[in-house]
C-alpha cells in the first residue's frame, strides 16, 4: 500500500521514528511500505502532555513510533488509563475503544480516538470549573 504525502514548507513529519523537516518549498513524495507516520499536527511533544488524556496520547504516540521501547510505554499506558477511568468513570466507553485499537496494533486509529478522549477531558474540566464558579468556596 502506498501513501502520497504533500508537505507544506517547514512542516515536520515523523516517519518510522525519524523526524523530518521539510525545506522552504512544498514537497510531494510517496511512502511505499508500511511504516509509522505522523504529521506535525498529530505530534504531541512531552511539554504539551500537560493533562492526563494528553499523557495517554503521548504514550500511544511513543508506542507507535518507538517500537524498541514498546513494553515500557505499554506499562505506562495501562497505569495512565487505570488512573483516568478511576477519576472519570464515564470515560470507560472511550477508553475501551482505544484499548481495542491498541490490542489490534492500530496505533494511528488509537491516537485519533484519544483526541476524542482529550475533548471529553476538556468538557469535564469546563463543567467542574463552571460548578466551582457557581458555588462559593471558603
Amino acid at each position: 500500500m502506498t501513501l502520497k504525502i504533500i508537505l507544506k514548507p517547514s512542516e515536520k513529519l515523523i516517519i518510522g521514528g525519524a523526524v523530518i523537516t521539510n525545506g522552504p518549498h512544498r514537497t510531494e513524495f510517496v511512502v511505499e511500505n508500511n511504516v509509522p507516520i505522523l504529521r506535525q499536527n498529530n505530534i504531541l511533544s512531552p511539554d504539551e502532555a500537560d493533562t492526563p488524556a494528553r499523557r495517554i496520547y503521548l504514550t500511544i504516540q511513543l508506542m507507535y513510533i518507538d517500537n524498541s521501547n514498546f513494553k515500557k510505554y505499554q506499562e505506562t499506558y495501562w497505569q495512565l488509563v487505570r488512573e483516568f477511568v478511576q477519576a472519570a468513570p464515564s470515560s470507560t466507553g472511550l477508553v475501551d475503544k482505544i484499548n481495542e485499537m491498541i490490542f489490534q496494533g492500530s496505533f494511528y486509529q488509537a491516537l485519533r480516538s484519544t483526541q476524542k478522549l482529550m475533548e471529553f477531558e476538556q468538557e469535564v474540566l469546563k463543567r467542574v470549573t463552571k460548578c466551582s464558579e457557581i458555588l462559593p468556596i471558603g
